[in-house]
């Protein structure tokens, strides 16, 4: 596959970061469902639940249910279930842990009565740094861990692997070519990072082979977010 090819499939979600579902609407309103997708996270989803999921259903939307799942195997099996049961298009784990952790989630979804949703684990939040793993005991580096934990993913049949755009091509040149990756921490050049330490600006997308790009504060602390995702749209 050449580059151009694989760069025009690079697909947006949008993170919903707000504290309200009348902010989120007034920015949902004006999206096409057949171009982004949404990501609801921790805080929407404990304000809101299910009833704001199937409101965005209802819209033609994909949702992402980006909740980080990680526990025992048991509880897993049974947390992945019940989100595979919302009708969700992506959920995700922690792949610290473990492969017998993901192999239940995986299992769990093959149970689903919805269309099986994607089913992605997380290497590295973009908030860690090497000063991170070393302070809870990590001795590799940052790139060597998050290899590590991408081939676990791997062996594991999830679908996909979220990691920094640097990453990607790193791990569909070494692991699987045809795993999705899904690069979070999209910031545009010069703009605040806030917490983020890994980031990809927009610029660099076209260097990696990405399958979906995250992107949450870049557009919802925008005052003109449609103006800022024309910007990414037109260098991916």
């Amino acid at each position: 596959m050449n580059q151009i090819n694989t760069f025009k499939k690079t697909k947006i979600i949008i993170a919903l970061d707000y504290p309200d579902v009348k902010s989120a609407m007034q920015l949902i309103f004006q999206l096409d469902p057949t171009i982004y997708k949404l990501k609801i996270g921790q805080e929407m989803f404990i304000r809101f639940g299910k009833k704001f999921i199937h409101q965005l259903k209802s819209l033609n939307f994909d949702i992402f249910l980006d909740l980080k799942f990680h526990d025992i195997p048991s509880t897993i099996f049974k947390s992945v279930y019940a989100a595979s049961e919302l009708g969700v298009w992506m959920i995700s784990l922690h792949a610290c842990g473990g492969i017998k952790m993901m192999q239940y989630a995986k299992k769990a979804i093959k149970n689903c009565n919805q269309p099986l949703p994607l089913l992605v684990a997380v290497t590295a939040l973009t908030s860690f740094s090497i000063n991170h793993l070393q302070k809870i005991g990590v001795t590799v580096s940052l790139k060597e861990y998050i290899l590590q934990l991408s081939k676990i993913i791997q062996l594991s049949k999830l679908d996909g692997i979220i990691c920094p755009g640097v990453m990607s091509n790193v791990i569909k040149n070494t692991i699987d070519y045809s795993i999705k990756t899904i690069v979070p921490g999209i910031r545009f050049k010069n703009h605040i990072s806030h917490d983020q330490k890994i980031i990809t600006t927009p610029q660099n997308i076209k260097k990696y082979n990405i399958n979906y790009i995250v992107v949450g504060r870049t557009i919802t602390q925008s005052t003109n977010p449609l103006k800022k995702l024309n910007n990414i749209l037109n260098y991916i």
